[in-house]
């Protein structure tokens, strides 16, 4: 796991050591308040696309399926633009993706920590 990217649902407390905290969801999370999610940026551009996201329903049978989309989805401008700003900012220090799906292992997050990573080297 980077030290470099973590991950942190919507719903939790901002940890102190979450460097810059970025919602990485197309849509706002229910029930959070702005002052609540203490966030940085809100990077839509690197959601999932409304289509994915419904045909995922995050069903950890369609995970693969979802992982391969997702990273497809990525490749394209403006998901790759927006993805090279979060490498960018992770070089510099600690990022936090929050986001809030329950299934921790199994969110658009995953993917992109998974994504960072490997770029980062």
């Amino acid at each position: 796991m980077s030290s470099r990217v973590r991950l942190r649902r919507a719903y939790d407390p901002p940890g102190d050591d979450d460097g810059a905290r970025i919602l990485v969801d197309r849509v706002w999370p229910r029930g959070r308040s702005k002052d609540e999610l203490a966030l940085d940026a809100w990077v839509k551009d690197v959601a999932p696309s409304t289509a994915l996201r419904k045909w995922f329903g995050h069903d950890p049978a369609r995970w693969d399926g979802f992982r391969e989309r997702y990273r497809a989805e990525l490749a394209d401008a403006p998901a790759a633009g927006a993805l090279d700003g979060l490498v960018t900012r992770a070089r510099s220090g600690r990022i936090t993706l929050v986001y809030g799906a329950k299934d921790e292992a199994h969110n658009q997050a995953v993917v992109l920590r998974d994504l960072i990573d490997e770029r980062l080297g």
